[in-house]
């Protein structure tokens, strides 16, 4: 293992070229005593080629539950007997959501809905939601709808959406085992055109969903071929009343080691935690990976599961001497 640690400060750290996924293979076979050393490499590439400053972001979700795809991790499947209803959210309540996001110091305000890809109804909503935030209140704007079509990503590029999320969800070669409503190729070409049009791309996916060692590193070098701006990092939170919802939760240590390997397969992307990582890291996990290659946090609550408090979040980067980034609206 030394080889990679070598291999990996020279070609990362020195050259900025990120890992290809054979050599991720190696990082994720890394023993537990050389874990310390891995992650130290992996802050000093997120030091050098991204800079000190965290990214924070809140989530909120526009439409919860009642999508017709059977993704196998998702309690928002109307397809599984989860317990999350499908509802809307109103304009009101969405412009408090992101006065609240904004309040915490977060640069970056999602606004998700639970669906295969957006109607004209909802896009409707979404462009009154965006209007009604701008008035109100400060923040970049990121949507995360589902697939799109070409008419509609120049519709959110000229609503002045600033980020776009559509997570790949797992390598191809495990795509099938995670959802069968649609397939890999959909979601990239999505991706594609989101980054095409200018605005910025944000994709990333779960692990701990069953995949192998060799499938993780396989996720983790399509996405760095697909150069996203940000990859959210996701560790499966098994959920009642879906396929995975009887899977073990990742292990600590398997957690920490993909984030490395992510950090060293993309050394310029924004890597941010996402949702699992509580129940996965817990508080010494987090604050793990949070000097192990991660450089933007999700705060407060998820979609459908609870996250730490976003004071917790705030607080830990004040005692670790991270700056959070400031606001910056690129549109």
């Amino acid at each position: 293992m030394g080889d990679i640690v070598d291999v990996a400060r020279e070609q990362v750290l020195e050259q900025g070229i990120g890992l290809r996924q054979e050599q991720l293979v190696e990082v994720l076979q890394t023993p537990d005593d050389r874990l310390p050393e891995l992650l130290a490499l992996a802050h000093e590439v997120r030091v050098k080629w991204c800079g000190e400053e965290i990214e924070v972001e809140g989530i909120i979700s526009l439409k919860t539950g009642g999508c017709p795809e059977d993704c196998h991790f998702c309690s928002q499947s109307g397809q599984f007997t989860s317990p999350v209803r499908a509802v809307w959210l109103n304009i009101p309540e969405l412009v408090k959501a992101a006065q609240e996001t904004a309040a915490t110091g977060a640069t970056e305000f999602c606004i998700v809905a639970a669906v295969r890809g957006p109607d004209a109804r909802l896009m409707s909503q979404v462009k009154a939601g965006i209007e009604a935030i701008n008035a109100a209140v400060d923040i970049n704007i990121a949507c995360s709808l589902g697939m799109l079509t070409q008419e509609q990503v120049d519709e959110l590029k000229a609503m002045g959406v600033h980020r776009y999320n559509h997570n790949l969800e797992s390598a191809r070669s495990y795509f099938p085992d995670v959802v069968t409503t649609h397939s890999f190729e959909e979601r990239w070409e999505t991706c594609v055109m989101v980054r095409e049009s200018g605005m910025e791309l944000c994709c990333g996916g779960l692990v701990g969903m069953g995949e192998s060692l060799e499938q993780r590193a396989e996720l983790a070098a399509q996405l760095a071929e697909l150069e996203p701006h940000e990859v959210p990092l996701n560790f499966l939170n098994p959920r009642p009343g879906t396929p995975f919802g009887d899977m073990e939760v990742m292990d600590g240590k398997d957690a920490l080691r993909t984030i490395a390997a992510f950090r060293l397969a993309m050394p310029r992307t924004v890597l941010r935690y996402a949702g699992g990582r509580e129940l996965t890291l817990g508080d010494l996990g987090t604050r793990d990976g949070l000097l192990g290659g991660i450089n933007a946090v999700i705060v407060g609550n998820y979609l459908t599961t609870l996250g730490r408090p976003a004071t917790a979040d705030l607080d830990l980067l004040a005692e670790l001497k991270m700056p959070v980034k400031e606001l910056q609206k690129t549109l």
